[in-house]
């Protein structure tokens, strides 16, 4: 079975686009954003050039990537949800990064008459139905020799590691199960190896990272993922009951890893970067390395 048939099945964005969602999108980039710098780094990302970013959603990778190509550069970003938009026109502005601009459709629908120096998005094709598709779509867009960089999840080292704290690991495959379910794809991190192959694109140079720590403005992130995710959970009619009250929950939570006097783990973070190769005939050659 092919990444594209495993991963050709209906999606969409399970988290929403409520204040509370747009509020933890913006503390997770500041926690994951040194790590995404530097895959785009690698990636060869800087300045002067154009570069189309996908699933916008707040604007924060948007931001990175305008410091990163500067003023004179340009970033195009893509999100579907208009409030989302709405909301990181205003951050951008407030910003002064007047070279960052949004534009609303799917990912799977970007068109441009002018080409891009580099694709780059994050946590965004683990919710596309097909994202091979997808890569393939903006590899007509990319130039020959740009560059194309995505960061992406897997949850099985984080599933593995949390198995020790009872209501941590409950907490963390209750998230997993409401994810799976509602179409995303949690290992899509590993698997965009093969995919960027089966988009005509160089196999991609990989890395994967977990973050680790203790304190409560770290261990939250589960909590508040949980939050964003509870209309999906009595939609698929799974049960919270398991984790007990939930209002006291962020509390018993922190209480249980300090009590384990060790860290707890992010999501593992996969980065994969390549580069199109100028002459296009290689690029249509699976077996071709970036």
């Amino acid at each position: 079975m092919t990444a594209s048939s495993r991963t050709s099945r209906s999606s969409h964005y399970a988290l929403g686009s409520s204040d509370a969602e747009h509020e933890r999108l913006i503390w997770q980039a500041e926690r994951v954003a040194p790590l995404t710098e530097r895959l785009f780094r690698e990636a060869g990302i800087g300045l002067g050039q154009r570069v189309l970013e996908l699933g916008s959603g707040t604007g924060d990778v948007a931001m990175l990537v305008g410091r990163l190509v500067g003023s004179s550069g340009e970033v195009v970003g893509v999100e579907r949800d208009s409030r989302s938009i709405a909301r990181a026109r205003v951050r951008v502005a407030e910003a002064g990064l007047h070279h960052v601009s949004f534009t609303q459709c799917d990912v799977s629908q970007v068109r441009s008459a002018k080409p891009f120096d580099a694709a780059v998005g994050r946590f965004i094709l683990q919710f596309v139905a097909d994202p091979v598709a997808v890569l393939r779509g903006l590899s007509q867009l990319v130039r020959p020799g740009g560059a194309f960089a995505f960061h992406e999840v897997s949850y099985a080292p984080f599933l593995a590691l949390s198995a020790d704290l009872p209501l941590w690991s409950a907490t963390a495959f209750l998230l997993h199960e409401t994810l799976q379910r509602s179409g995303a794809n949690t290992e899509i991190g590993v698997a965009l190896h093969q995919m960027f192959q089966e988009a005509g694109l160089p196999a991609p140079i990989m890395r994967m990272e977990m973050m680790l720590g203790r304190d409560p403005d770290f261990t939250r992130w589960l909590y508040d993922l949980l939050c964003s995710l509870q209309p999906q959970i009595h939609q698929l009619k799974l049960s919270l009951e398991r984790l007990g009250d939930f209002d006291t929950l962020p509390n018993r939570l922190q209480g249980e890893v300090t009590a384990s006097k060790t860290v707890v783990a992010f999501v593992a973070l996969v980065g994969a970067w390549c580069h199109k190769p100028k002459d296009e005939a290689v690029a249509m050659d699976p077996g071709a390395k970036g």
